[in-house]
């Protein structure tokens, strides 16, 4: 389980290809969107007065009250990751997203969504090593796969116009400093944010009109400079200017180094 921009995001799956039955009480915790990675699980859903069958595809999506009592048979083997949104965090990801507040998602069943399917598989690695992931990254990705629900699935969907934001020179040097002081990753959005006096929809609005890119991206940006830096002013292996440079492995520094520069860090060492 991972948190980032007022969602909760976990992982659940079945092996199994018997059926079963699930039953979950009604609570106050908002709302859960589901994204179905595995095609085939087929689910029986018993609503009040009826009942429901629908088969899940590849990339499909449900989204559901949790205010609700649920019961369904499942059958067959299922894989969904899990993205739980509370009343509160949909008017924050709402106002920082520059949209009309929404009180409740619309309810949905086996519905394809690619695009929400595509960035909620993005965050797979940091599910599988919650102690690794950036908080950076997950803050950002979390933040757009908000915004997607609520412009896709909210009861007003409409963007309005936002005025251009920027930061003021001081906050631009302090926001550049924490992220060049934790390469790794480990300082987040509301961290940042906090420290600029700023409301984490306001700073991530302003840090991007101001250098035109997100603090994520700034971040990768600072690595490979200080990479490229130590690749000439050093014989050290390409191990341990990936570690120096805030990379989780060298695996990790030469996918990011050879999609920045084109080519990899010991082909552009060799040649600089």
């Amino acid at each position: 389980m991972i948190r980032g921009a007022g969602l909760t995001v976990l992982r659940k799956g079945s092996r199994d290809a018997f059926l079963q039955q699930v039953e979950s009480p009604a609570s106050d915790r908002g709302f859960v969107v589901g994204v179905s990675t595995l095609p085939g699980h087929t689910r029986r859903i018993f609503h009040a007065h009826h009942v429901t069958t629908h088969v899940f595809l590849h990339d499909t999506v449900y989204i559901r009250g949790l205010a609700e009592d649920y019961k369904a048979d499942l059958d067959g083997p299922f894989d969904f990751l899990l993205l739980e949104l509370s009343h509160s965090s949909l008017e924050t990801i709402a106002q920082e997203a520059d949209l009309p507040t929404i009180s409740a998602l619309k309810t949905i069943t086996a519905q394809p969504d690619p695009v929400l399917a595509n960035l909620a598989r993005a965050l797979i690695p940091a599910l599988d090593h919650p102690e690794e992931a950036s908080k950076l990254f997950v803050d950002q990705l979390t933040a757009a796969i908000g915004t997607h629900v609520v412009q896709q699935y909210g009861d007003r969907s409409l963007v309005r116009a936002s005025k251009p934001r920027r930061l003021s020179r001081l906050q631009e040097n302090t926001a550049k400093s924490m992220i060049l002081e934790n390469l790794q990753g480990a300082v987040s959005v509301a961290e940042l944010a906090q420290a600029c006096n700023l409301s984490r929809g306001y700073f991530i609005h302003a840090f991007r009109e101001t250098t035109g890119m997100t603090p994520y991206q700034w971040l990768l940006r600072e690595r490979i400079s200080r990479a490229r830096t130590l690749l000439l002013a050093s014989d050290a292996s390409l191990s341990d200017v990936a570690i120096a440079c805030g990379f989780s492995d060298q695996s990790h520094f030469t996918r990011v180094f050879s999609t920045v520069v084109g080519v990899t860090p010991g082909t552009w060492r060799r040649t600089s």
